[in-house]
């Protein structure tokens, strides 16, 4: 502030300070006055600017009975241009490798970038982090975020009450962390089982990973965070992503990835949708206009706004015309180059408008505006609670002979417990999904992360009176040796996976294969517990008596594990994607990768599509391929075991306005436990697709003996197919199957009926 009195002051002391002459001292007077005027004036007419742009948070627009169009609208009338270009891109982010000028670095809240606000009409600034299965970067920024078990493992659950819990713990731990956007919610679906990304996805059924991930981003999004739902689209592969071009059919698309964007977005209504690095059928999908505008914001009805993955801007007419409405973490295309097409007449005020609107209505209808973020401390215990039960509800049981699981404490005198790292952790997966482990500062880029969940002591735990041994396999004689002088052998295993790479096959790295099949060797009586992103092969899986898919279980796997083991917790869990023989029976045997003479560093804005992916296969997308292909698996999609066994019977369907399928589920065992009933309906053959898709499931917990009748509504839009010529959803007239059982292979009822 400025203390005008006192340079009044200063005025009166110099009129009478000691001058050379009375008309030297005149002139200075009169000078020093003229210059006094003119600052003054520059000081007032700063203030005027001052209040012109402290918050209104009485404008009319802050009125929470307006719906956030209304809002949206009213905002968008008072802002200047500068205000309006300036919510079309972020302001970068910790080590990209170049900044954005005139921004303030110090407006950031240490995560993957943010979006300057407009404080005169109370728009608070966006502030955004990747949170896949957690808060990223808490080790880098001094804070803590809890490490669910990753995305693949919550769909084995298939429980859209633990996808809800899943996404709100989210949601409140990034508000607590400063944050009021998440940039979680991938829901690309398993195309390529060696995609390193495999894990923050939902896996590859679009009727079960589109609904478990709206639910996610519908719970996230009611904790007040800006929710989004990505890699749109068909990013489903990391190698060459900056430069792939994805050649598919329309028909095939909307039936497979985009269908499952769609019922997600129906659930979620998410505020933000982010659109992936990979070109599609010739346009990047941040410039695609089918992808982005005939498909997402017409057909779909989209109300929110499309924001580029990291680098995924291509250009500024081009984008701004096919729907992208936000580029981050720059403003390469979408500042100053915007602005100068905006003021040549070459992109419109109104497509402008409608870019902006579009970001202001989701900060109105998340509540980001009405609820400003408060930091505040993360309750780690609610955390753990959350992150095991959900495991506890993720993992698969894919094998147990002779009863061999649940284990008897009280008849084990010595376990084994074997495998790298499993005295102290347990694997999770790396990218911009990474959590940072507590006790320990920020992670490198792809650097292997380890949980501190130990197996060791949680298995110890359970078993008091029995001796607990450790050995990590480096040398398999040992362990070998350790297993054969114990009742059972416990051998951890895992596949490290990432964002910006896909692996070479599937098989377990680092001889962990040649473990197993020498500890089995030595002790028949030997489990294995999975801890992997994705499928693996498993040519030892004869000689084991147990194998548990733990997948990357979070910051309670280890405990969540022997749980299982030991019977606390029945196990539920299906798989949400199939486990191959081998990469001779994918679709693509050989992974597609950019050409030798590409393979530099290049930056996602720069890039060109140099090489084509031709996603052939159509229609059989995962277990619909192995159907059509009559090839045999090694787990089929919607597998899993529990320690009881379930008979089904009596199905009905009855047929209306909506199609319903009813059936009785018994508890045949003498456990209680939870049974995931599958629905799945093959269409007329005229209809061309594959043997049959799942249109519906329910989870239900039964007592040992006891029955209960299962109900699954099914709706008509998941019987029918996508017609081109049309291009519109159509029932197919004819006979339709439905076929109920506990797996894609194990239907043990079915029924026909007529569908016009």
């Amino acid at each position: 502030m400025i203390d005008h009195a006192g340079v009044r002051n200063l005025g009166v002391m110099a009129l009478h300070s000691k001058k050379p002459s009375r008309v030297h001292s005149g002139f200075f007077a009169v000078l020093f006055f003229v210059v006094l005027i003119i600052f003054i004036s520059i000081i007032e007419r700063g203030r005027a600017v001052a209040r012109a742009q402290s918050p209104s948070l009485n404008g009319p627009w802050m009125d929470k009975t307006l719906s956030p169009d209304r809002r949206a609208d009213l905002v968008l009338q008072e802002m200047t241009l500068d205000e309006k270009i300036g919510l079309l891109h972020g302001n970068g982010m910790p080590g990209w490798p170049r900044t954005v000028p005139h921004a303030n670095p110090c407006l950031g809240n240490g995560g993957a970038g943010f979006v300057l606000g407009v404080p005169r009409l109370g728009i608070p600034i966006i502030q955004m982090s990747d949170a896949a299965y957690g808060v990223r970067s808490s080790g880098e920024n001094g804070r803590y975020s809890t490490a669910l078990p990753s995305n693949i493992a919550s769909a084995a659950s298939w429980d859209v009450q633990a996808a809800c819990a899943y996404g709100a713990l989210i949601g409140r731990e990034l508000r607590a962390q400063g944050y009021n956007m998440s940039l979680g919610g991938g829901v690309n679906l398993t195309r390529e089982p060696r995609n390193g990304r495999t894990f923050e996805y939902l896996g590859e059924d679009p009727v079960l990973a589109g609904t478990l991930v709206g639910n996610r981003v519908k719970c996230e999004q009611a904790q007040h965070v800006v929710g989004d739902i990505k890699h749109y689209a068909l990013n489903d592969q990391e190698s060459g992503r900056n430069e792939v071009n994805a050649i598919t059919s329309k028909r095939a698309m909307r039936e497979s990835d985009l269908l499952a964007f769609q019922i997600g977005i129906e659930i979620a209504n998410p505020a933000a949708v982010m659109c992936s690095y990979n070109a599609v059928n010739g346009d990047y999908a941040c410039e695609n206009k089918y992808l982005l505008t005939a498909v997402l914001k017409k057909d779909w009805n989209f109300k929110g706004f499309v924001v580029s993955d990291w680098g995924g801007t291509h250009s500024t007419e081009k984008a701004s015309a096919a729907g992208l409405d936000h580029e981050e973490p720059m403003d390469d295309f979408l500042g100053d180059k915007f602005k100068q097409a905006v003021e040549a007449g070459k992109i419109s005020t109104a497509e402008l408008d409608d870019h902006v609107h579009r970001i202001l209505r989701s900060e109105f209808s998340s509540g980001i505006v009405d609820d400003p973020v408060k930091k505040s401390v993360v309750d780690v215990e609610e955390g753990f609670e959350i992150s095991r039960h959900i495991a506890e509800q993720s993992i698969v049981l894919l094998k147990n002979d002779q009863g061999m699981l649940p284990l008897d404490r009280a008849k084990l005198h010595s376990i084994a417990v074997i495998g790298p790292n499993a005295n102290t952790s347990m694997i999770s997966g790396g990218g911009s999904a990474q959590v940072d482990p507590p006790g320990r500062g920020a992670t490198k880029w792809q650097e292997h992360v380890w949980f501190p969940t130990s197996p060791l002591k949680a298995i110890a735990a359970k078993a008091p009176g029995a001796t607990v041994e450790f050995d990590s396999g480096a040398d398999p004689a040992s362990a070998a040796a350790l297993a054969k002088r114990s009742d059972v052998a416990i051998v951890f295993v895992y596949q490290w996976t990432s964002e910006d790479m896909d692996l070479p096959n599937l098989s377990l790295p680092e001889n962990q294969d040649a473990i197993i099949e020498q500890v089995a060797a030595a002790n028949p009586r030997t489990i294995v517990v999975l801890e992997t992103g994705t499928a693996v092969t498993m040519p030892w899986l004869d000689q084991v008596r147990g194998v548990l898919e733990a997948w990357y279980a979070g910051s309670k796997g280890a405990d969540a594990v022997a749980n299982i083991l030991f019977g606390d917790v029945n196990p539920s869990a299906k798989l949400p994607m199939t486990f191959p023989r081998s990469e001779a029976d994918l679709p693509h045997p050989r992974l597609v990768t950019p050409p030798p003479e590409d393979r530099g560093p290049r930056r996602a804005g720069e890039a060109k599509p140099t090489f084509e992916v031709h996603y052939d296969e159509g229609l059989k997308v995962g277990y619909k391929w192995y159907d059509a292909e009559n090839k045999p698996v090694l787990f089929p999609f919607g597998f899993g075991l529990s320690y009881t066994t379930f008979s089904y019977s009596g199905l009905r369907v009855s047929t209306g306005s909506e199609t319903t399928v009813s059936f009785t589920v018994k508890n045949t065992g003498s456990h209680a436990g939870e049974e995931i009933a599958e629905v799945y309906a093959a269409l007329p053959a005229s209809a061309e697709e594959p043997p049959k898709r799942l249109v519906g499931w329910d989870k239900v917990h039964l007592n040992a003996g006891e029955s209960k009748e299962v109900s699954v509504p099914v709706k008509t839009f998941y019987l029918s197919i996508y017609d081109e010529a049309a291009d519109s959803w159509k029932l197919v007239p004819g006979t339709y199957t439905f076929m109920v059982g506990g797996s894609s292979q194990a239907l043990p009822l079915a029924e026909k009926v007529n569908l016009k």
